[in-house]
Formats: C-alpha cells, sequence, structure tokens
C-alpha cells in the first residue's frame, strides 16, 4: 500500500482541478485567441499564473485504485500490474485467465 498522505495528497489535487477546470478553460481560451489584443492576453496570462499550482491538470498523478501504488499503473483497468496479478490469481477479475506452468 502506498503512503496515505501521497494518495490523499492526489485526491486533494483532483477536487482542485475540478473547482478550477471552467477557469482555468476560460482564461486559456483567451490565451490563445490570436484576434484578441496583447495586453489582454497578457493580463489573462498573470490571472493562469496566480491560480494555484495544484490546479493544473498536469499535476495529477495516475494511481492504483486498490493499493494506490504511482509506478506500472494500467489506465484501461485504473491499477497496477501487482494488484492486477493478485487479484487475476484469486480470480476476481471475471475473463481474466492467468497462465502458469
Amino acid at each position: 500500500m502506498a503512503k496515505t498522505s501521497s494518495v490523499e495528497k492526489n485526491n486533494r489535487r483532483r477536487k482542485l482541478v475540478d473547482q478550477y477546470a471552467a477557469k482555468r478553460k476560460a482564461l486559456k481560451d483567451v490565451i490563445m485567441d490570436q484576434s484578441k489584443p496583447i495586453e489582454e492576453r497578457f493580463r489573462a496570462q498573470l490571472k493562469l499564473a496566480a491560480l494555484p499550482r495544484n490546479s493544473a491538470k498536469i499535476r495529477i498523478r495516475n494511481r492504483c485504485e486498490v493499493t494506490g501504488r504511482p509506478r506500472a499503473y494500467y489506465r484501461k483497468l485504473k491499477m497496477s500490474r501487482i494488484a492486477l496479478r493478485d487479484l487475476g490469481s484469486t480470480g476476481a477479475i471475471p475473463g481474466l485467465v492467468k497462465s502458469s506452468w
């Protein structure tokens, strides 16, 4: 199991991303709009920089839903390879046949 503090920190980041998503999108639209004056785009850039860093989606780390492990993560299954192997060995995942010889 991963440290509880690391998992909770990541959960806080997810909440911040959801909270600021609309505001960030609006500011980025202004920044990317070439028809707007440069001063207005620069002000939007400063406002975007003033938002919390953890409100950026890139700061979220993909973690295993079962153990919280940050590495060897399968996006489709939302779990790590180790958790997949353990659950596959017990037969908890339908359709997964674990071979051993």
